[in-house]
C-alpha cells in the first residue's frame, strides 16, 4: 500500500552516487531512496558540492526520483570549513527555489552540514525535518570543537525527529550530546535485498574473469584512511604464509590506491592482490558471490551499508569491532571480529574463517532482516509520526 501516495519527500544528503553507481559514496541513502521512492509521489534528492570535486557527478532522473548536484564555493580551512554549513544551505535553496519544488518532509543524512542545512531550509520553508545521524557526525565531529559542537546540538534539538544507526551512536546522543530518548529512533541501515542475493559462485566467476581455484578474500570500498586497507594487506602476509591459494580483491577508488598498490609490492605479495577499481553498484553482488570471505578493515564505520549486502549473499564477514558492526555480527556463525588496526588478529580470523566451513544459508537469513523493504517501515513509522 501506498503510504503518502500525494506527498513528496526531500532527502538532503553530503553524498549521493552517480547514474551509473561508481560514485559508490552514498550509496546506503540511494538504497534506501530506492525503497521509500515507493511510497511517495515524488522524491526529490540535494546533495550540494564543493567546486572542482567530484566532477563527474551530473544531476539525472529514475522513476520518481530528481537528482541535484548544486556546486558551492568551499574550502576545508579557516572561514570556509566554519560557513559550510550555511553555505550547503543557500546551495540548496537556490535550487529549491530555481526548480520551483515543493515538497512536504525533508529527511537529511548526517547531522552535518546536511542535517544542519535541513533544519534551516524547515524553518525558512515550514516544513518538518528528520535527521539520520550516521557515524562520524555522532561520535567524532562534536568533540573537535566547540563550533561544531554548539552547530551539531542545534541541529539535534531542533530537528522534529533523529534517526540513528546503532546502539552504540544512540549511546553518545542520549549520554555525552543529550537528546532526549523519545526524540531518538534506532533504525539500522540496511541494503537493497533483490540485488544481492546469492547466485552461483563458479558463475560469478566466470562473468568476471576470476580464478575458479582461488580462495577470494574480498573488501569492498573507498580507498581512504578511515577504510584501514593498509591493515589488510599487512595482514596478508601472514595468510599468505600459511596458504598460497587465496586472492585478495579490492573493489573501490580512491586517493590512496597507488600508495596501497605500492605498499602490496613492498610485501612481495603483488601476485595475490587484484585491485578492480571502482565498479558499478548493479555489479558488487557477482564480486560477493564470487568470494568465499568478505572483510572490512575499518578503523571507524557508523552502520556499513556492505557488510549488510555481504550477509545478505551467504557471505561469512570479518572485520574490526567498530560502530555498529558488533551488533550486527552477534554470533561466529555470521562472522569473525577483531580490533581495528589489529593485522595480526586479522591475519588470524581470516585464516580461520577460510578453514571452515559456513552455512550460507543462515547467514542470508540474518542479512535478509536488513534488506531496506524491512527498514523502510521503521522510517515510514516515523515519517507518520513527524507529518
Amino acid at each position: 500500500m501506498v503510504e503518502f501516495k500525494d506527498r513528496v519527500l526531500l532527502v538532503l544528503t553530503n553524498s549521493y552516487p552517480d547514474r551509473d553507481g561508481r560514485h559508490y559514496g552514498g550509496i546506503f541513502v540511494k538504497e534506501q531512496v530506492g525503497e521509500l521512492r515507493k511510497h511517495f509521489k515524488n522524491v526529490y534528492v540535494i546533495s550540494p558540492q564543493p567546486l572542482g570535486t567530484n566532477k563527474m557527478l551530473k544531476d539525472y532522473e529514475y522513476d520518481n526520483v530528481r537528482v541535484f548536484f548544486p556546486r558551492f564555493l568551499h574550502a576545508p580551512i579557516g572561514y570556509f570549513r566554519k560557513k559550510l554549513g550555511d553555505n550547503f544551505f543557500k546551495s540548496a535553496l537556490n535550487v529549491i527555489k530555481k526548480e520551483g519544488l515543493e515538497f512536504d518532509l525533508i529527511h537529511a543524512h548526517f547531522a552535518w552540514p546536511s542535517g544542519y542545512a535541513g533544519v534551516k531550509l524547515g524553518k525558512e520553508l515550514g516544513v518538518p525535518v528528520v535527521v539520520t545521524a550516521h557515524g562520524y557526525d555522532v561520535y567524532d565531529l562534536p568533540f573537535r570543537d566547540k563550533y561544531y559542537l554548539e552547530k551539531i546540538m542545534w541541529t539535534l534539538k531542533t530537528c522534529d525527529h533523529v534517526i540513528t544507526v546503532s546502539r552504540s551512536n544512540l549511546d553518545i546522543l542520549t549520554g555525552k550530546l543529550g537528546v532526549p530518548e523519545n526524540r531518538v529512533s534506532l533504525i539500522p541501515n540496511g541494503f537493497d535485498g533483490m540485488l544481492f542475493k546469492l547466485i552461483n559462485k563458479e558463475q560469478a566467476r566466470k562473468k568476471l574473469g576470476l580464478p575458479s581455484d582461488k580462495k577470494i578474500v574480498l573488501s569492498v570500498g573507498n580507498l581512504v584512511p578511515v577504510k584501514g586497507h593498509e591493515f589488510l594487506i599487512q595482514a596478508s602476509r601472514t595468510v599468505l604464509n600459511k596458504r598460497k591459494d587465496v586472492l585478495f580483491v579490492i573493489v573501490g577508488g580512491g586517493p590512496l590506491r597507488k600508495k596501497l598498490e605500492n605498499l602490496v609490492g613492498e610485501l612481495g605479495v603483488r601476485e595475490h592482490f587484484l585491485f578492480a577499481g571502482p565498479r558499478p553498484h548493479e555489479e558488487i553482488p557477482l564480486w560477493m558471490n564470487a568470494a568465499d570471505l568478505f572483510v572490512l578493515s575499518s578503523l571507524s564505520e557508523g552502520n556499513p551499508t556492505v557488510m549488510f549486502e555481504a550477509l545478505g549473499v551467504g557471505l561469512p564477514f570479518v572485520g574490526t569491532a567498530v560502530g555498529g558492526v558488533p551488533e550486527i555480527i552477534t554470533s561466529e556463525d555470521y562472522g569473525l571480529l577483531c580490533p581495528p588496526a589489529d593485522p595480526d588478529c586479522l591475519a588470524e580470523k581470516i585464516l580461520i574463517a577460510l578453514n571452515r566451513e559456513w552455512d550460507e544459508r543462515k547467514i542470508e537469513e540474518h542479512g535478509r532482516t536488513f534488506a531496506y523493504d524491512n527498514v523502510s517501515v521503521q522510517i515510514l513509522k516515523k515519517y507518520r509520526e513527524v507529518l
